[in-house]
């Protein structure tokens, strides 16, 4: 089928399937709390006035999702995909958001910046990440480097960890064991265990949470033709500490660490290899606020400490460090005009180890004293909503790198929202621009590095519209067209000599997203989200031109949930390594669906959920990368305490 039709035949369903709602659910009395969005202005605003679409996945949705890592979650949003979720466990993950890469896409963990610059895309690793500890995630899409400067060109993503408790004690404890096979495994033995527990609440102006997670997974090989499996152990520890020392003034404070282990194959050759990753991240922070008559002043602080050895036949050592200190003063004048005045500093630095070629010890390649670049951006933002249904969002920012001198970038984000009788349509539109500043690695690897780098720039335009009846249903369509400029490529110089450059081509991507949502019955919600792409063939790696995510949830009864999902992807293009050539070629990864049931129960007074999850029901035989494994049919039981 023509893939333009097959996308406006699922739009059209989608848009049936809102009407179908509507009328199913008006004899229904609903009361919700109105949803409210953050991070495309840092404010609390309804999201009828917000001028981005915005994807919230809260704690309740979290829950229909147990034994799946962070990324796995994220990927199920409208204009995302990871690469390397549904495969081993351990396989490195690629961020695809509106044809963009890893270093276009912006991580933040409790409104703070995490990335690694010891990598060679500056990207933050979630695979670092227990999804147990998480509270609730926000995405927004599109260029956002006025608010959260380099790196969020394509997608900013806001992961919220769990907080304290409101009772003066309260525990929680998880398990999750569960099978990990490819599609030609039968055994369905437990390889894959997941755990974590914690302990928080609130006494007085003191609130405290400790949470430790940890998982194992075993069973595939790395690579297709394996034969030996390569596992995957992790841990997680997260402590927070609050005091509220009057109204005005509240600090909390908190430290994490991250690690874990993960067995690799030979890719090169595609063969078995006992070569093995361990990552390590230390986090520290704090974040004092104090408020006064109509406005707030917020310090995010953190400190980072990456290390990352690998062994291989390439044997390595990364170090990486970085200081972020996040000042803003949010200030409203009154209901109609919101304001935040800020600056961010960033001080990164790296180091590395290798074996230079014909010796047989690790020495340092990467020195942590060249490696190394501060960052000072002052930023401004205001937010107008008026009440006749004009909405302005709006700022500037004024990047000073220590390497490349002052950058501006800009963002202007109007849309007009108009109240009807059962509900609101809201015209949405942005222009935005965003810099990626190059990695330490793409600077300073002695072999690979180039010094006179250039900053990549996006230009991002956005026009959509979203439709809300009235708390039973909401459905959005955006346009997107992103420009991207002074591209990094990995480029042979000639005589097979290697060194990243920038592009003078400009690159365009461009596509459509659409979501519904819906209340069909009191007991039963319907999403679906389409993405369609388009891309320039330099781009287009790994990103499918369609992908499509629908689930069903039905309460049975207040205690009984079910649910069944469905992701599509269509066909995509990768590329593998010729040995004989020693050039590489083209190849089409065919495109694949997946249907997942999960279902849960609640008992002994709600304090106990027990749950299952069947995964890849069909145990569909597909590929995310060409010659890699990636998951058949799974299940895995569970069960949720909490007292």
């Amino acid at each position: 089928m023509n893939k333009t039709k097959l996308f406006c035949s699922i739009l059209g369903i989608g848009m049936l399937s809102i009407g179908f709602a509507q009328k199913k659910a008006d004899s229904i009395k609903i009361e919700k709390l109105e949803e409210v969005v953050v991070t495309d202005s840092r404010f609390n605003l309804k999201r009828e006035n917000s001028g981005r679409i915005i994807t919230k996945i809260t704690s309740k949705d979290l829950e229909k999702l147990p034994g799946q890592s962070v990324a796995e979650i994220i990927g199920r949003t409208v204009g995302v995909e990871i690469n390397g979720v549904r495969s081993n466990a351990g396989q490195n993950l690629s961020y695809f958001v509106r044809g963009g890469r890893n270093r276009q896409v912006l991580i933040m963990i409790d409104g703070v910046q995490v990335t690694n610059p010891s990598q060679i895309a500056n990207d933050y690793d979630l695979r670092l990440l227990n999804a147990d500890m998480v509270e609730s995630i926000e995405i927004l899409k599109g260029a956002s480097s006025t608010l959260y400067g380099t790196g969020a060109a394509t997608a900013v993503i806001n992961i919220k960890l769990k907080e304290a408790s409101k009772k003066a004690i309260n525990f929680n404890l998880r398990s999750t064991l569960g099978t990990n096979q490819s599609s030609n495994g039968n055994n369905y033995a437990i390889e894959d265990f997941r755990n974590s527990v914690a302990i928080n609440g609130s006494v007085g102006k003191f609130n405290y949470l400790a949470s430790f997670g940890q998982q194992f997974t075993d069973g595939l090989s790395a690579i297709e033709a394996g034969t030996e499996s390569d596992a995957f152990n992790s841990y997680n520890g997260n402590v927070k500490l609050g005091y509220k020392f009057s109204n005005a003034l509240k600090l909390n404070t908190y430290a994490s660490f991250d690690r874990y282990k993960a067995g690799f194959d030979d890719s090169f050759g595609m063969l078995d290899a006992d070569n093995v990753s361990n990552s390590k991240q230390y986090r520290i922070g704090v974040s004092p606020e104090f408020k006064y008559n109509k406005g707030s002043v917020n310090v995010n602080a953190a400190y980072n400490n990456v290390e990352r050895e690998i062994n291989s036949s390439f044997p390595s050592l990364f170090n990486a460090q970085s200081i972020i200190i996040d000042a803003y003063n949010r200030y409203t004048f009154n209901d109609k005009f919101y304001t935040v005045l800020g600056v961010n500093f960033q001080d990164n630095q790296m180091e590395s180890f290798s074996i230079p070629f014909g010796e047989t010890e690790l020495s340092q390649a990467i020195n942590p004293d060249n490696a190394q670049f501060t960052i000072t951006d002052p930023y401004a933002n205001v937010v107008y909503v008026s009440d006749f249904g004009l909405n302005v969002n709006a700022g500037a920012r004024l990047n000073n790198h220590s390497e490349y001198g002052s950058h501006l970038v800009y963002s202007l984000n109007p849309s007009y929202k108009v109240d009807l009788d059962f509900g609101y349509v809201k015209g949405l539109a942005s222009y935005s621009s965003a810099f990626i500043t190059p990695s330490l690695f793409q600077l300073f690897e002695p072999s690979y590095g180039n010094a006179d780098l250039q900053p990549e720039e996006n230009q991002t335009i956005e026009v959509g519209a979203e439709v809300s009846i009235k708390d039973k249903a909401t459905f959005s369509l955006v346009y997107f067209n992103r420009n991207e400029d002074n591209f990094i490529d990995f480029v042979d110089t000639g005589s097979f000599v290697f060194k990243y450059q920038n592009i003078e081509e400009s690159f365009t991507a461009s596509g459509l997203e659409f979501v519904a949502k819906s209340m069909v019955t009191k007991d039963l919600n319907f999403n679906l989200n389409v993405t369609y792409t388009s891309l320039d063939e330099d781009l287009s790696l790994r990103i499918p031109e369609i992908k499509i995510n629908t689930r069903l949830d039905y309460n049975v009864s207040n205690s009984t949930l079910v649910s069944l999902s469905y992701q599509y992807n269509d066909d995509r293009e990768d590329v593998v390594f010729n040995n004989t050539t020693f050039t590489n070629d083209a190849v089409t990864l065919e495109s694949y669906g997946l249907l997942d049931f999960y279902i849960s129960h609640k008992i002994i007074n709600n304090k106990m959920t027990l749950f299952a999850n069947v995964t890849n029901i069909f145990n569909e035989d597909y590929q995310e990368l060409f010659g890699f494994t990636t998951r058949g049919r799974g299940v895995n039981l569970g069960f949720n305490l909490n007292l």
